[in-house]
């Protein structure tokens, strides 16, 4: 079956069986932006409202569910996790040049840099802010927890750029710190909101980190293999940046000394062009860097769901189930 067919069927899926439940954040993610200056309430909109999935407060609403509660704020609760993923959002897009993000120009071009940045500030301290009403302990160490890997994840990134010796290990330590940990903090923390056992939220995080590892996984595979359009940015983003993720990692790990200099070559190279960008491709299929990948977020994806066992047939178990199929199957 053509994949974004695939990728189309299985979003409908999902919209439909959590389509109250999204509706609802997107309410309250208005509701709780509450800046007090109205070029900061621009700026959050531009990129809180620009097409995102709320994938993570979904995943913190839908751990609650799962552990037999549904606690009235735990829709309130949940945009911590999207404003958390936007405020990286800010800030990676203009560390890294970007353009694009989500079919439209980022928000430093618009707004400039300085608003950029001290509005992902705003949207930190928000999440904190959110975080502390709870008065919640647990919840609130598991908040400061992923904002400090979180930006432990992109410094060691930033430090990485045009390493090409990065391995494969530590490549898996910068997503687990860049991307996993908020989608295994989304589900810990809903399970704690909801009062779950300590057995309850492992199994909630260790599903959560599974999900985030293929998601980034996938993300990563999406630069080589999509096309701008479906993405919603350029693609070739990290090659022209230097960035090694896992599908350069394995295909120079096993090339021959002709093709991994080639790879290194185009690597950083802002002014590549389209064949040059496509005889990188080529260059990762033969290589096996694309395979090997989409295996790794297929193992992940496997890991993520067999976390979910021990909760039985429940709607809730089901509606994350399909959001780890979807984590590998989605082309943007």
């Amino acid at each position: 079956m053509n994949p974004y067919r695939t990728e189309s069927l299985l979003r409908t899926r999902i919209v439909a069986a959590v389509g109250r439940d999204l509706a609802a954040i997107e309410k309250a993610l208005t509701e709780n932006l509450d800046p007090y200056y109205d070029l900061v309430a621009r700026t959050a909109r531009h990129i809180l409202f620009a097409g995102g999935k709320r994938l993570r407060p979904l995943l913190a609403v839908l751990s609650a569910r799962i552990c037999g509660s549904d606690p009235p704020e735990s829709i309130r609760f949940s945009t911590i996790f999207e404003y958390l993923h936007a405020a990286t959002l800010l800030h990676d897009d203009l560390v890294d040049g970007a353009s694009l993000r989500r079919g439209k120009p980022v928000a430093h071009q618009i707004f400039g840099n300085e608003t950029a940045v001290l509005t992902g500030d705003f949207l930190l301290a928000r999440s904190l802010s959110i975080a502390a009403d709870t008065g919640n302990p647990r919840i609130i160490q598991v908040i400061a927890e992923i904002t400090e890997l979180m930006s432990q994840g992109e410094i060691a990134q930033l430090f990485n750029r045009g390493r090409v010796d990065l391995t494969e290990s530590e490549y898996m330590e910068v997503i687990r710190r860049k991307t996993a940990t908020l989608m295994q903090g989304a589900c810990q923390a809903g399970a704690l909101l909801a009062g779950a056992n300590n057995g309850d939220c492992n199994a909630l995080k260790t599903y959560g980190h599974h999900l985030g590892m293929a998601f980034q996984m996938a993300d990563d595979l999406l630069d080589y293999t999509a096309d701008s359009g479906h993405l919603g940015k350029a693609v070739g983003g990290d090659l022209k940046e230097g960035k090694l993720t896992l599908p350069v990692i394995y295909a120079m790990s096993v090339a021959d000394s002709t093709d991994r200099d080639r790879m290194k070559h185009m690597l950083g190279n802002r002014t590549i062009g389209e064949p040059e960008f496509r005889a990188f491709v080529d260059l990762l299929t033969a290589n096996g860097g694309i395979s090997y990948t989409r295996e790794k977020a297929r193992a992940h994806v496997a890991g993520a769901k067999e976390a979910l066992a021990g909760f039985g047939e429940s709607s809730p178990a089901h509606k994350l189930a399909m959001i780890a199929d979807y984590a590998l199957a989605r082309r943007k």
